[in-house]
């Protein structure tokens, strides 16, 4: 029987069991399953022992060499100290299984599982944690190039607007907003003052959502799949813009932000330069995401991705926070109503 093409497909967690035990736990018991799917598919994987994670990367998500670099980044991390989900090699000390799927190759690796659990609002003490941890890790990624993306205007503003154009027509008031606001955002990229920005690996999406808070207070960081070449203060940027999302109110929102900001200049000084582009490369970051979900409409974000959630987001969620920082010239934030 001839087989239809797919572009996208979900391997059998059984099957994907029985390959785990085979390769890496012979003899014990391994039972796996779908803990999500999305831009990649995430697998929990529990034997008597030890709970880990078995992430599959979608096909040409990534290439084999950017995911051994994101691998040699968190053996970097590991090694150092940092609290990180990290890759566990197979018998054969292979790191990264390739599976051909019905879509074409897919790559896989194992990662410890991150003790402790997600936690949406937590107290100011561990915001104060995260910026300790965040600044630790950037004493170690300051400088280390990976083989990946260099997250420039180009990758933040431009690619991501011209995905989101997909979804969102060009007279609407949200694009033309959107336009607007692009081009006093690569502005202010182009003309930051480099020799103030300290350069090197970032991870790009650290949240709520990507890091586990253990019993004791501990805090691992994972999920570095969209780690690569930038700005320190992107992640920084991105953790500052999700604390803004999910606090509501003001008082706790600039409390807890200040003691993330205390945490990490505990560790190491930020400068006033990349103090002054935070707001700013928070907005970049709501582009680029935005644009990350209307790249992966077809397998991941159309359960939710429309013109309406577009109109939404950029209402409620970006433009407050421009609105919120007074970025830009006044003209720019009253243009949309």
């Amino acid at each position: 029987m001839n087989v239809f093409p797919v572009s996208n497909s979900n391997l059998s967690p059984f099957h994907l069991g029985q390959f785990i035990q085979k390769h890496y736990f012979p003899g014990q018991d391994v039972e796996c399953s779908i803990l999500k799917t999305g831009i990649s598919d995430t697998y929990l994987v529990t034997t008597p022992e030890n709970p880990y994670i078995f992430r599959v990367y979608s096909h040409q998500w990534r290439t084999r060499t950017e995911i051994a670099e994101e691998l040699r980044l968190l053996t970097h991390l590991r090694k150092h100290g940092i609290a990180v989900s990290y890759p566990i090699a197979d018998l054969a000390n292979t790191w990264i299984q390739s599976f051909q799927a019905p879509e074409g190759e897919r790559f896989a690796v194992l990662f410890s599982y991150a003790e402790g659990k997600k936690v949406l609002n937590f107290d100011a003490e561990t915001h104060f944690r995260v910026g300790e941890l965040m600044a630790q890790m950037h004493l170690l990624t300051k400088d280390f190039a990976l083989q990946r993306v260099t997250y420039s205007e180009k990758e933040l503003l431009i690619d991501s607007l011209a995905q989101v154009g997909r979804f969102l027509p060009a007279d609407t008031e949200e694009m033309q907003y959107m336009q607007k606001i692009q081009k006093y955002l690569i502005g202010e990229l182009q003309n930051a003052s480099q020799s103030d920005l300290r350069k090197g690996a970032v991870h790009l999406d650290l949240w709520f959502d990507n890091m586990n808070v253990a019993s004791d207070g501990g805090i691992t960081f994972f999920d570095f799949d969209f780690c690569g070449n930038g700005w320190l203060c992107l992640d920084m940027a991105y953790y500052m813009l999700q604390i803004h999302s999910t606090e509501k109110e003001d008082a706790e929102r600039e409390l807890k932000t200040a003691q993330f900001m205390l945490g990490y200049e505990s560790v190491t000084p930020v400068s006033n330069e990349e103090k002054r582009l935070i707001p700013i490369l928070g907005i970049c970051l709501y582009f680029f995401y935005l644009g990350i979900q209307s790249q992966r409409y077809d397998n991941w974000s159309n359960v939710f991705l429309n013109e309406i959630y577009l109109k939404r987001f950029i209402n409620l969620l970006l433009k407050k926070y421009f609105d919120y920082h007074q970025l830009g010239e006044p003209a720019a934030s009253r243009d949309l109503h």
